[in-house]
C-alpha cells in the first residue's frame, strides 16, 4: 500500500466518509483548500448521502479528476471534456475491479435502516468493502494522472 491509499485508509479510519477519503489522499498533489474540498464532500459518502447510489470512493475520485483538469486547462470546455474523458476511465476500471459502481450493490445492505447498519458493523464491511474500493479509486487515480 502507497502512502495516498495509506493517507486515504487512515482518513477514513479516523471518521471522514469514503469520498472525502480519498480527496485528502490528493490534497498536497492538487494543492487545494482541504477544508473546503472536505465540506463539499461531506454529503457524498454512503453512495452520496446514505442513498447507496454511486460509491463515495468513486465520487471522491471524480472530484479529484475534476480538480487535476481545472488545473491543466485555461477553458472550463476544455475541463469538461478531460474530465468527462477521465470519469468514463475511472468508472471503466472500477467496474472492471467490482462489477459496479453502486454503494448499495457493493455492500449489500440498506444503510438507511438500523439494521442495515448493524449488518454493516457486524459484517466489519467498513474494512472489507468500503477501504477496499477507496484503495483502488487512490490508485486509478494516481494511475490517470500519471502521479
Amino acid at each position: 500500500m502507497n502512502l495516498r491509499e495509506q493517507k486515504a485508509i487512515q482518513s477514513f479510519k479516523s471518521g471522514l466518509n469514503c469520498a472525502q477519503s480519498v480527496i485528502t489522499a490528493f490534497a498536497d498533489d492538487l494543492q487545494f483548500k482541504i477544508d473546503q474540498a472536505l465540506g463539499m464532500s461531506v454529503g457524498f459518502g454512503a453512495g452520496m448521502g446514505r442513498l447507496q447510489e454511486t460509491c463515495g470512493a468513486v465520487t471522491g475520485a471524480f472530484m479529484v479528476l475534476g480538480m487535476h483538469n481545472s488545473g491543466m486547462y485555461p477553458d472550463n470546455k476544455e475541463i469538461k471534456e478531460a474530465s468527462y474523458t477521465m470519469i468514463q476511465d475511472f468508472s471503466r476500471k472500477f467496474t472492471t475491479v467490482y462489477g459496479t459502481t453502486n454503494c448499495g450493490s457493493l455492500i449489500n445492505c440498506d444503510l438507511k435502516t438500523g439494521e442495515g447498519q448493524l449488518y454493516f458493523r457486524n459484517h466489519n464491511l467498513h474494512e472489507e468493502v468500503c477501504e477496499k474500493c477507496i484503495s483502488t479509486s487512490v490508485k486509478i487515480i494516481e494511475d490517470l494522472l500519471k502521479i
